[in-house]
């Protein structure tokens, strides 16, 4: 995740300590090995993401996780599952997001939050919004869960669209109302699209109105079933306006003291335009970027070693994009001896992935802050996991590549042909 709110405007907001070993707020762990903050990002425990089950009530045209009406057969049992948070628990896991699916069709989830949180685990929640009524709202806020995260993919019939169902976008407006009358804190998820970048304005107005604290905004990542949405995907000229958009409405909230916490998520990449962004005008600021930025490790210290995932029935994968490659099943083995076990080759890849990098992402001379981007999505467009980030918007100009290097490149073999969905401008 990239805190635009942080580096930006340099305003301290919740999750300073996890994305850039800085204090936040009395008493917040900071997820290192024993508690303790890390040199850098790479020393961090992971976030785990699980997928708590299959099931949804909607049939969203990006789902990663391919979930539809139907329980997966051999999901995780509540007995199971506190086994797996005593382990996490010992892991010093610094947060755990429920997902799914819908998390809220799962029957025991508000007493296995509290299970979680009452062994220091700070339990956030991922959610369509629809089924959150004010009796619902009240069991969350009870429950302990420190953020909930419900998911809007526009206004309107644009958001009814991607989620399969008329009248999604109203009942996940209720939602929304209905957690921040309870006061828990609330935030919005968005996935950035060729159809749901048109409504970015609409979406800073909607977070103003509605008095929501926070919003990500993702870069497509084309796995489930959004792994037939690759030419939905932003074209690069189109991601820098977003990005611009983006920066521009963080910068006027707090220019006019509004207190929201704006990130983007799934695209390394957008530090560095960020940085980029403030060279010219305030190079101080940007130079405190850059520290940050470093400190962080970008995708090197994402997923398979910052973020993990554990799914429906157990199996653990090194990030929820990832469901392709399995790492092994907490039923045989604990999540905490999966994660640690250096001969899995695709860990191992993963948490030294730097000198693996090929193509454009070899030579980047920004590689040590973006951190190669997403390996998944160069898996998904190249057929090798170390390929370049083929969404990264950013010109050869910019990342230090000219002539010699693209020639040298093509003379052994790492000169990728981009996408053409991704060239111009929708």
């Amino acid at each position: 995740m990239l805190d635009v709110t942080r580096l930006l405007c340099g305003i301290a907001t919740p999750g300073d300590s996890l994305r850039y070993g800085t204090t936040d707020s009395p008493g917040r762990r900071h997820g290192g090995q024993g508690g303790s903050t890390p040199s850098d990002g790479r020393g961090r425990r992971p976030v785990v993401v699980w997928n708590c089950t299959r099931r949804c009530n909607l049939r969203c045209i990006h789902c990663y996780a391919g979930s539809d009406a139907g329980r997966a057969p051999n999901e995780l049992t509540g007995d199971e599952a506190r086994r797996m948070l005593d382990d996490l628990a010992a892991f010093q896991v610094p947060a755990l997001l429920m997902s799914g699916g819908e998390p809220l069709l799962r029957e025991d989830l508000m007493d296995l939050a509290r299970y979680a949180r009452d062994r220091g685990i700070r339990p956030t929640l991922s959610t369509n919004g629809t089924l959150i009524t004010t009796a619902v709202a009240r069991d969350i806020q009870q429950a302990g869960f420190t953020y909930v995260g419900i998911s809007l993919d526009g206004i309107g019939e644009v958001n009814d669209r991607f989620r399969g169902a008329d009248g999604a976008f109203d009942k996940a407006v209720a939602g929304f109302r209905h957690l921040r009358e309870v006061g828990q804190r609330v935030g919005l998820r968005l996935t950035l699209t060729r159809q749901t970048v048109r409504d970015l304005d609409a979406i800073f107005d909607f977070l103003e109105e509605e008095g929501v604290d926070r919003a990500c905004f993702y870069h497509l990542v084309y796995t489930g079933r959004a792994g037939t949405m690759a030419d939905d995907d932003l074209p690069w000229t189109a991601a820098r306006r977003a990005l611009d958009t983006i920066f521009h409405r963080t910068r006027d909230f707090a220019a006019r003291g509004l207190a929201k916490d704006i990130l983007t998520v799934d695209s390394h990449v957008d530090g560095v335009y960020l940085y980029l962004s403030l060279l010219g005008s305030d190079p101080v600021r940007a130079e405190e970027v850059r520290r940050l930025l470093a400190w962080n490790g970008g995708a090197a210290a994402s997923t398979g070693v910052g973020i993990g995932c554990i799914d429906f029935v157990g199996d653990v994968h090194p990030d929820q994009f990832w469901s392709h490659y399995r790492l092994g099943n907490v039923r045989e083995r604990p999540f905490s001896r999966i994660w640690s076990d250096s001969g899995e080759p695709l860990l191992a890849g993963l948490r030294d992935r730097l000198p693996r990098l090929k193509g454009r992402c070899r030579l980047c001379r920004f590689r040590d802050l973006c951190g190669g981007g997403s390996r998944v999505r160069a898996e998904f467009v190249f057929r090798d996991v170390w390929a370049p980030e083929p969404a990264c918007y950013l010109s050869d100009d910019e990342i230090g590549i000219d002539a010699d290097a693209r020639r040298r490149l093509a003379e052994c073999g790492e000169s990728f042909p981009m996408p053409a969905s991704l060239h111009g401008d929708v």
